[in-house]
């Protein structure tokens, strides 16, 4: 079964300095059909103003992922990490115990266009913990680049939950699909572009929740960037 979340359909709030695009429930924004999808809890889409960015603030028993679209996000935490997030990588902080963190857009003149991800962590009271790499586009061109994982592999950054990240890059044509293994689920959301889920026309912004299905399989009709979740 294929489930599509269209983007126009997803909560949005506009603060001036911050325009946010929620597929699950968020903040003021409350959807009891639209809570979370198994473990994944949050996806934002947010653009930031130039000079503008989210204050110091806390987070527990989360898994967060960012990941930068156009534009570079400033990163500072209570761990001691100071950073900035440029397209192609993917951050992940643990907010276990407690976390103070954070998000800031330097530029004078760009947007910041960026992804934020919340994964429910296998259990509670984990130590904070921080991970920040880069997946080069010529990784992720025509194939599904594994990004995040519970082990680790493939150069991915560690998730405290039964959960792997994909992310993919297609160009007009072409196509990647990843295998499902009996009572796995899975989440696309397209970052940029169009393409097809099993001829299933989606745009940036769309999501889409799959069960029951053997595998993710997707075409792209333009240049397309896309995430994909693998969960249990």
């Amino acid at each position: 079964m294929i489930t599509l979340r269209p983007a126009r359909e997803r909560g949005h709030a506009e603060h001036g300095w911050l325009e946010s695009w929620h597929t699950f429930s968020f903040a003021g924004y409350h959807d009891p059909l639209h809570m979370g999808f198994r473990d994944l809890r949050v996806i934002n889409e947010d653009r930031v103003q130039p000079g503008r960015g989210f204050g110091t603030h806390s987070h527990r028993d989360m898994e967060i992922l960012s990941y930068v679209i156009d534009g570079a996000l400033e990163h500072r935490d209570s761990l001691g990490n100071r950073s900035v997030i440029l397209p192609h990588e993917v951050q992940r902080m643990s907010a276990g115990t407690g976390v103070s963190h954070s998000e800031w857009n330097g530029s004078r003149a760009e947007l910041v266009h960026f992804l934020q991800i919340w994964i429910l962590p296998e259990r509670e009271g984990i130590a904070p913990g921080y991970e920040q790499r880069l997946f080069p586009p010529e990784e992720k061109r025509g194939r599904l680049r594994l990004v995040a994982s519970r082990d680790g592999r493939e150069g991915s950054v560690i998730l405290h939950q039964d959960v792997s990240v994909f992310l993919t890059l297609l160009g007009p044509g072409a196509c990647a699909e990843h295998p499902l293994r009996a009572g796995r689920h899975a989440w696309v959301q397209v970052a940029r572009g169009r393409m097809e889920l099993d001829g299933r026309p989606l745009a940036a912004g769309d999501g889409a929740a799959i069960s029951g299905e053997s595998a993710v399989r997707l075409e792209a009709k333009d240049e397309s960037e896309a995430l994909v979740f693998d969960l249990a």
